[in-house]
């Protein structure tokens, strides 16, 4: 498997990790639709730090 690969797996699997903790604060685990709020939790995630990203090199510039 080439690094490239190895390293977006990990990114993904940390980012699940996370939003399988926070959903499971709010949502019981044996709930059927767990797996899809943990989803939305998880592109939340993605979307928050892309937004703080985007916004600290946008501080930086100026």
């Amino acid at each position: 498997m080439p690094i490239g690969d190895m390293t977006m797996s990990l990114i993904f699997r940390i980012v699940f990790i996370i939003a399988g903790a926070v959903t499971a604060l709010f949502v019981a685990r044996d709930a059927l639709n767990f797996t899809i709020i943990q989803t939305f939790v998880a592109v939340l995630l993605v979307t928050a730090i892309v937004g703080v990203g985007s916004f600290w090199s946008l501080r930086r510039k100026t």
